[in-house]
């Protein structure tokens, strides 16, 4: 198990990484997800052992692995430039590190040929690298990752040169073979599509800091931050005054009375923050909550209409977006209710 305990890491005398903490289990993968320069790439050189930290310990099944060198960690690196030899063929890329630890020539091969079935590159073996696409050689950036049987696997921005078909597949194809490998890896990306669809579980960074952890479902269900909840684009944002400190909770907005169903001190109380009568606050209502209804407590006129797979999104005026089945008409008045289920309070 990899465990990071109190990463600091400083960038032209500013803070990049502070106080990173966070375990791999086995055959887990664990994606970072955060904005360029939000230290994701950093963080993964110092697990990988090709930068220093200035605090804190990388270490593996309870081993510091501070005076490790990169070599013997037994870690795997995959990077979006590929970084394959240019001037290899398929099979020498794959077969680089089994050669490094100098097993037998048999042995070699059979783990190439087990290897390149795995990533879908069989008959490709004699064929250069140049001469490939760019998501076959991403293929073989993998296969040369896999074949020495690594303890972790590291991906960084994998996926960002590809184009969006090309993506989607591989994408496709990563996450079954990460399941059939059974090799644990923490996947670094911008790309929220990509780490949802991955993710065991997500790490979201922020100004150096591990800003919201969980699953999938339960960072999309509850981002808990206002910065999560824009940068995930998880709904509509909403500020407003509490006006009334028991239940039902209510909060006023420029699109009408919102309430609340949740407990706490106040109006909602998480993370040490406790919000009370009178208090701004902001609210994330899910774009898929509204209701249609005569005697709803927000109405709004219809600025807009455009079709999507997950139905028509709507436009108001009042500035909030709604997915429906059926279309108004641009112009139209709605009225609407907002179930509490449908408002969570944002930190």
């Amino acid at each position: 198990m990899l465990e990071l305990i109190d990463i600091h890491k400083s960038y032209e005398a500013q803070p990049l990484l502070r106080g990173i903490s966070f375990t791999v289990a086995a055959g887990e993968t664990v994606c970072l997800l955060g904005p360029s320069g939000s230290g994701k790439s950093t963080l993964l050189r110092i697990i990988a052992g090709l930068e220093t930290c200035e605090q804190g310990q990388v270490c593996w099944e309870g081993e510091d692995l501070a005076v490790v060198p990169p070599h013997k960690r037994g870690f795997g690196l995959v990077f979006q430039d590929y970084a394959l030899f240019p001037h290899l063929s398929v099979r020498e890329n794959v077969t680089f590190g089994l050669r490094m630890q100098k097993l037998p020539a048999a042995q070699i091969d059979l783990r190439t040929t087990e290897i390149l079935e795995m990533v879908d590159l069989t008959g490709f073996e004699d064929r250069r690298v140049t001469d490939l696409s760019g998501g076959e050689q991403q293929r073989v950036a993998l296969a040369r990752a896999l074949a020495p049987n690594p303890r972790l696997l590291m991906f960084d921005e994998p996926l960002g040169a590809l184009d969006r078909n090309l993506r989607d597949q591989l994408l496709n194809d990563l996450r079954r073979i990460l399941h059939e490998s059974g090799v644990p890896a923490i996947y670094v990306t911008h790309d929220q599509e990509e780490a949802f669809a991955l993710a065991d579980r997500l790490l979201l960074l922020h100004d150096g800091c591990i800003v919201r952890s969980g699953t999938p479902e339960q960072v999309w269900g509850d981002p808990g931050t206002l910065w999560v909840a824009k940068f995930l684009d998880a709904g509509n944002i909403v500020p407003g005054i509490i006006r009334s400190d028991h239940p039902p909770y209510q909060v006023e907005t420029s699109a009408g009375v919102m309430e609340l169903d949740c407990t706490g001190e106040g109006v909602r109380y998480r993370r040490g923050h406790a919000h009370l009568m009178g208090a701004t606050v902001h609210l994330l209502v899910s774009r898929y909550g509204a209701r249609r209804e005569a005697h709803g407590t927000l109405s709004a006129l219809v600025e807009d209409v455009t079709f999507h797979q997950d139905g028509f999104k709507v436009k108001l005026d009042c500035g909030l977006i709604f997915y429906f089945p059926d279309a108004p008409q641009v112009g139209e008045k709605l009225t609407l209710t907002i179930p509490r289920s449908a408002v969570k309070c944002l930190v």
